[in-house]
């Protein structure tokens, strides 16, 4: 009956929709024809074989079912009898199970026959047809096919798919069976006597993996928190290639200053950091109280999971203990927090807040009481720097594009006055301000040229009768060729002045006469800022977010150094503490881990984005933006190799676990292996992986070096035999039960569990198995990084989460003994390095135990019960759906 059903239904169905897609052909214009005919015929015939299938699994569900009728008599008495059956009889029958959440009602009690043979009937289901042919489910089970190798990752957007759409509840009687709603990402498992698989639908698309020998009972299996925790240790890198203002020395001998959502107290001497971590976002902007003990700092705006502006505010904390003493503007600030400032002539009893909405909305704000006294409309131009008059609370001055402004607190109100350039050329910028100690007001401009403005008598003349005293310009200096990027009184009156263009620290009197000076180099760009720490010594932090140390006589050595720029590629040495970072700057460094420094820096004349140590740690390979990668010695930084594949960007290099070979995959979809000599000094091509249809995201070798796992940007999961000549494994099922030498894919069994529900496939950056392939960390697209337990195949594992990072998360690393670990920020251009606490650590390649228990007499009645029930709710919903889309 259901099969006549059926074909009644289809055949109308099929006729309706071919002459549909014939007339609607026809309509278009001649040259499309031939085009969009073979396009509809192609659809229909998809969905015919669709059709096909369907009939013939709901026939051998139904035979199934009448086998349970069966043995359902000998199954009581069996129960009845006090005998548990085996679990493997379960499994014999092949049972459709969903990894999602049901909820059912169990109050009402009811007989075991009357629960089986009760009747579920199906509401309404809308669903979105799935197009996908026979050759691409034989060769991935999945996804369609990317047409280019350019194109990029597929964008986020919400796509629904029969098997991962949104379901109406199922309504049986008081018992609610619900499938939750999943926009891109669903999971659905097929076990089978043979063999199991699981299928995890990313966007619509399937993606089929196979379930280990060693799992039974997947069903049964338990995921939990890792025993393992990370604290962060250590930050590489400083924020000073668009922010101003933002270094200042503590009593305590420590240097404030922020990367990312993270402010860093460095102690100059003991080299040792400690971390601020309260933002939520990137941190703009430092102001440190006059009892400099206190700290305000304030974030930028930043998005959450979903895309919805999240809102900004500053932090006022106690640099000692770092504990948080007020939250100052949640709700009332926009965009971001540009600049703040403490007053001084009342002991620090205000704060002066900017914001980064177009009109830059100026707010004074008595913190301790977190309430805001006044708040006017600033400019619509750019604002660098806002500070209170060091003598009187109600003068605030700001400075920024095109103008300084004098602002006056009276009555409740601020006015502002303009500073009058008269004679003077008025410069495009005001960068910087300080207050001398006679209580003018030194500018800082981009004409290079440092301005003192003093009070004067109003010029009547200029501004009308009754206008009253308004500071004016007394007079110019000449300072720096290019920008004036930042002032420095010192103590005794003396001031400090850095230049951009030129990268000189000049120190003048306080007459504004030139005393000394020195240059800083080249690669570290220009003087962002000047801390000084006792006079003498002075911090210098560079707009190539670097923080030098030193004095005008000894010159200058960096303390702080990171990227400029995005960055992709990170390795770790094999048998040391030593890693690897590169970007888009065109540069590639090596770092200690141990002692935090910098070994060395290299400059490479494209992008790198990819990169790994040979096993035997004596060189490291890079891959490039244009095809081409290098291969450097460790110790000389000497480029011992030099190649090219392709012309597209390269983005995974991995070395086997013997040395012997290198894979190199591609943007152009093709995996390059050479063959390895002389200790990774010597590479020959090998032979080529051809099969991807999308660029190759990540790749691993198997632990005999004879296999590699490798994914792709349309979610394949291919296996290679490079051993027997680089040929593509067409059975993935052999493929199940081989172990990995590391585990960096996203996309498989073992890792399954670590993508989020509503996940599409570019949310999860990058991942790597810990060494001692108990824990796996993963990088995302959201600013976090994660945490879960080795292997993590089910949905919704817990994690542990970790907030640091002010931009997506791009890559992970573990050091070679799982002590550490690595994550690179993209935007941030900040490197975090994370102490792995608790589980130990070693080189222990036992995998955690797995737990199956056996279930219990009731509880299996239980299980048989909700699984055919769900099976028959299943099996109604792929009919009607796909019957559906016939007539949608």
């Amino acid at each position: 009956m259901v099969h006549l059903l059926c074909s009644i239904f289809i055949g109308s169905a099929g006729a309706d929709c071919l002459r549909l897609c014939v007339d609607d052909v026809s309509a278009g214009s001649s040259t499309e024809f031939p085009d969009r005919l073979s396009l509809m015929e192609m659809r229909l015939q998809a969905q015919d074989d669709e059709i096909t299938l369907l009939k013939s699994s709901l026939a051998d569900a139904l035979r199934k079912l009448r086998l349970h009728e069966q043995q359902i008599p000998l199954l009581k008495q069996q129960l009845i009898a006090g005998k548990t059956p085996m679990w493997s009889t379960l499994t014999l029958y092949g049972y459709l199970l969903p990894v999602m959440p049901v909820i059912i009602d169990r109050e009402k009690e009811q007989g075991w026959c009357s629960l089986v043979e009760e009747s579920i009937k199906p509401t309404m289901v809308r669903s979105l047809q799935q197009q996908q042919s026979k050759s691409s489910d034989e060769g991935q089970g999945s996804a369609p096919h990317t047409p280019t190798s350019s194109s990029p990752a597929p964008p986020k957007e919400a796509v629904c798919s029969p098997h991962g759409g949104p379901l109406s509840p199922i309504l049986e009687g008081k018992k609610t069976l619900c499938v939750q709603p999943l926009v891109q990402l669903s999971i659905i498992i097929f076990a089978w006597a043979s063999c199991q698989s699981i299928k995890m639908f990313i966007r619509g698309r399937p993606i089929t993996m196979y379930i280990p020998s060693n799992i039974q009972n997947y069903e049964e299996l338990r995921m939990d928190f890792p025993t393992e925790k990370l604290d962060l240790d250590w930050v590489y890198g400083y924020r000073g290639r668009d922010c101003r203002g933002n270094l200042y020395v503590l009593p305590s001998g420590e240097a404030v200053y922020f990367i990312a959502c993270v402010v860093v107290l460095y102690h100059v001497t003991n080299r040792t950091q400690r971390h601020y971590r309260k933002h939520t976002d990137c941190v703009r902007c430092l102001a440190i109280h006059p009892d400099k003990v206190l700290v305000a700092s304030g974030q930028t705006a930043g998005v959450d999971k979903d895309g919805k502006p999240l809102q900004p505010f500053v932090h006022i904390w106690d640099s000692t203990t770092l504990v948080t003493l007020q939250q100052i503007g949640l709700g009332t600030f926009e965009r971001g927090v540009g600049s703040v400032a403490f007053s001084n002539a009342d002991a620090g009893t205000f704060l002066c807040v900017i914001d980064e909405s177009n009109e830059h909305m100026l707010s004074v704000w008595d913190w301790k009481k977190n309430t805001m006294v006044l708040e006017v409309k600033s400019t619509t131009e750019a604002v660098f720097a806002v500070e209170f008059s060091p003598a009187d609370t109600s003068n605030i001055i700001t400075c920024g594009k095109s103008h300084v402004y004098f602002w006056t607190q009276s009555a409740g109100t601020l006015t502002k006055k303009q500073g009058i350039f008269g004679k003077y050329k008025k410069p495009k910028f005001i960068m910087c301000f300080v207050f001398s100690l006679t209580g003018d007001v030194l500018t800082g401009d981009s004409e290079g040229n440092i301005l003192t403005w003093g009070k004067s008598a109003a010029d009547i003349k200029t501004l009308g009768k009754g206008a009253k005293e308004t500071f004016q310009i007394m007079k110019q200096t000449r300072a720096h060729e290019g920008s004036v990027f930042t002032l420095c009184i010192l103590q005794g009156g003396a001031l400090l002045s850095g230049g951009g263009k030129d990268r000189r620290i000049i120190r003048w009197s306080a007459d504004l006469a030139p005393e000394r000076e020195c240059e800083i180099p080249e690669k570290f760009g220009a003087v962002r800022t000047i801390a000084n720490v006792d006079g003498e010594e002075l911090l210098v932090g560079t707009t190539r977010n670097a923080i030098l140390r030193g004095t005008f006589s000894d010159g200058f050595v960096a303390i702080v150094q990171g990227h400029v720029d995005e960055m992709w590629g990170l390795a770790t040495h094999p048998s040391q503490n030593l890693f690897l970072t590169c970007g888009n700057d065109k540069q590639a460094c090596l770092w200690n881990a141990e002692d935090h420094s910098l070994g060395w820096c290299t400059h490479l004349e494209e992008s790198g984005l990819c990169a790994d140590f040979s096993p035997n740690g004596s060189v490291v390979s890079i891959g490039l933006s244009t095809g081409r990668w290098l291969v450097l010695d460790v110790q000389t930084r000497e480029v011992v190799c030099d190649l090219t594949d392709g012309n597209e960007q390269l983005s995974v290099m991995r070395y086997s676990p013997d040395g012997s070979f290198l894979a190199v995959g591609s943007h152009d979809n093709f995996i390059y292996i050479y063959s390895v000599m002389e200790g990774g000094r010597r590479y020959t091509r090998f032979g080529k992986c051809t099969g991807h249809s999308s660029f190759i995201t990540h790749l691993d070798w198997s632990k005999d070096g004879k296999y590699i796992m490798s994914n792709s940007g349309d979610y394949e999961i291919l296996y290679w035999d490079v051993a027997g000549g680089c040929k593509l494994l067409r059975n993935r099922f052999e493929s199940k039960d081989r172990e990995w030498a590391s585990y960096t894919c996203v996309l498989g069994f073992h890792v399954m569990g670590v993508w989020l529900e509503g996940s599409d496939g570019t949310d999860i950056n990058a991942l790597c198995r810990s060494h001692s392939e108990k824990v796996v960390a993963v990088a995302d697209d959201f600013c976090k990084v994660h945490l879960f337990q080795y292997p993590c195949p089910k949905p919704k594992a817990p994690s542990h989460r970790y907030d640091g990072h002010g931009s997506h998360v791009t890559n992970v690393r573990f050091t070679h003994i799982d002590s550490h670990l690595l994550s690179l920020g993209g935007k941030d251009t900040c490197i975090l390095q994370w102490r792995v606490k608790g589980g130990g650590t070693g080189d222990s390649r036992e995998h955690p135990t797995l737990s199956f228990p056996l279930p219990s007499s009731q509880s299996l009645v239980s299980i048989i019960h909700y699984s055919l029930k769900y099976m028959f709710t299943l099996m109604n919903y792929f009919l009607f759906a796909d019957l559906i889309c016939f007539y949608s």
